[in-house]
């Protein structure tokens, strides 16, 4: 047997004590960047997203990544952990920190994890399997999709519609998603043997992969489809309305079932999930359900007292009375006038900005004056 030379570790460019988290933001990116839809024109990059998806397959998985450290730290994949014996052909181990002695064989190794051989069997394929844990096919969901929306403040907090322009995958309508041009006929992959997946690495273990000439599928066209290049599916653009519930807040999700990636062999599709980002207003701010606004009233107004109409978000404008002597920075509350959301109903408050004037005609230059003198104020 000889030892597999990749680290998952080093593939998705992470430390060996990655939170789930950091892991998880990593292989979005790298799978993101190097997704073969995003580059139809380079096989290295198809290459690349398949060991992405390998390594994430196993160090997202809580109970595969403890098993796949403890085979690394053994040296079981090429001496990639920091200690731990390197696995020679006919089963003995070298040198190292752990077991060493002649005739050495990793189904020796038992303790507190198992076997270690059925560490291998859980993550990898140890040759051809057969029998019930063969992996199936058939119909498959497909993928999930995420998309960050932005919603206008007002659509936020009242609710209603936004466009959304997707980019899709869905089946080629020349050929029906056979990927063979119609009235030809479509062979098994010889790659394959009609698996949909090969298995990379040498002696008595392999990682398994989709099959990078039928793409996974399993059959392979004998004269490929002009519009979709054998691929059996057409990248399309779809623009879609999403209803904005009322009182829609930065971070609130919708999922809308059968609108994500189309499923595999027939599988339903997967769903769409909206994350919506709220918009700033140039008048109004949010805080839960309650709406705040700043108004800016004169002198006058804030000394002798006035009224004066407020606009809320309901598209009505209300009309508030300032007393005497309002000093700036004080707020007013209107009741109800705030994010309705079900049974509930915010308020609308109102915070007051004295406005002094810049500059002053002669006459109200004396009529201020005079006004200090009555009033005994300094100037």
């Amino acid at each position: 047997m000889a030892a597999a030379k990749k680290d998952f570790y080093e593939v998705l460019g992470v430390s060996e004590k990655a939170t789930p988290e950091e892991i998880k933001k990593t292989y979005r990116k790298l799978a993101k960047q190097y997704h073969p839809d995003a580059n139809p024109d380079n096989p290295q990059a198809s290459e690349r997203f398949k060991e992405i998806g390998e390594a994430y397959s196993v160090l997202s998985d809580a109970d595969k990544r403890k098993q796949y450290d403890q085979m690394r730290r053994l040296g079981a994949f090429g001496g990639l952990g920091r200690s731990g014996p390197t696995y020679r052909p006919g089963g003995t181990a070298g040198t190292g920190t752990g077991p060493g002695d002649p005739g050495f064989s990793f189904d020796d190794l038992q303790g507190g994890f198992g076997n270690i051989s059925d560490l291998f069997s859980s993550l990898f394929d140890l040759g051809k399997r057969t029998g019930p844990r063969a992996r199936k096919r058939g119909p498959q969901k497909g993928q999930n999709v995420e998309y960050m929306v932005e919603v206008p403040f007002l659509s936020a907090a009242l609710g209603g519609k936004v466009s959304v322009e997707l980019a899709i995958t869905e089946d080629c309508a020349t050929c029906g998603g056979t990927g063979a041009k119609p009235g030809t006929p479509v062979r098994v992959c010889a790659e394959c043997g009609g698996t949909g997946h090969v298995s990379f690495g040498q002696g008595g273990f392999a990682v398994k992969r989709p099959c990078p000439a039928c793409f996974g599928k399993g059959r392979i066209p004998e004269v490929p489809c002009p519009s979709c290049e054998g691929r059996g599916t057409v990248h399309q653009r779809r623009k879609i309305q999403i209803n904005v519930p009322a009182g829609t807040e930065t971070g609130s999700k919708v999922r809308l079932s059968g609108q994500g990636e189309r499923g595999k062999e027939g599988g339903p599709a997967g769903d769409l999930v909206i994350t919506f980002k709220v918009q700033p207003h140039r008048f109004f701010r949010r805080e839960g359900l309650d709406v705040y606004v700043t108004i800016p009233i004169n002198i006058v107004q804030a000394t002798l007292g006035s009224k004066i109409k407020v606009a809320t978000i309901h598209g009505s404008k209300v009309v508030l009375k300032i007393p005497r002597g309002t000093q700036t920075g004080t707020r007013f509350r209107i009741r109800g006038q705030g994010v309705e959301k079900g049974d509930r109903a915010g308020d609308q408050y109102v915070d007051v900005k004295v406005e002094v004037p810049a500059k002053l005609s002669e006459e109200e230059q004396r009529a201020l004056e005079e006004f200090a003198q009555l009033s005994g104020l300094k100037h």
